[in-house]
């Protein structure tokens, strides 16, 4: 359990970091950025790690069976949450770049939009195979 609250922790703060920073207007140099990130990488590698830890050494087989299949089963739904929402996130930041460029060159020629939407489309597609991978990993953790 403490290695779940170490997990949400890591990923919170370095989220609420990133919100105060940015409203600070904080100009931080490229050895920060990676400093906080790995900090918050280590942070989630120990959570990972205690989660999965046995509880004591003291309990039964049987039990110590159950609790490795949950804390497996658990990095399973998180590994899901992850493919999906990082390739979510990566695939707006795709489409954000890639939809304002389009409507600036069908704002200057109409007749490219076909194009255009071919190229939004691709961006699209790295969502789908997040969520494909998280189907992927479902189907494992259900069998």
């Amino acid at each position: 359990m403490f290695g779940l609250f170490l997990s949400a922790f890591a990923v919170t703060g370095t989220i609420c970091l990133g919100v105060l920073m940015r409203r600070a207007r904080f100009r931080g140099s490229k050895g920060m950025l990676v400093g906080i990130v790995s900090a918050s990488c280590c942070l989630l590698l120990a959570g990972a790690l205690f989660s999965l830890a046995p509880a004591s050494a003291a309990s039964a087989p049987a039990a110590a069976v159950d609790a490795a299949s949950a804390a497996s089963n658990g990095m399973g739904f998180i590994g899901m949450a992850l493919a999906t929402g990082l390739a979510c996130i990566g695939a707006g930041i795709a489409v954000g770049s890639v939809g304002s460029a389009a409507l600036g060159l069908v704002g200057e020629q109409p007749g490219a939009i076909g194009t255009t939407l071919i190229y939004v489309g691709l961006a699209e597609g790295v969502a789908i195979y997040g969520i494909v991978i998280s189907i992927l990993i479902f189907s494992k953790l259900a069998g």
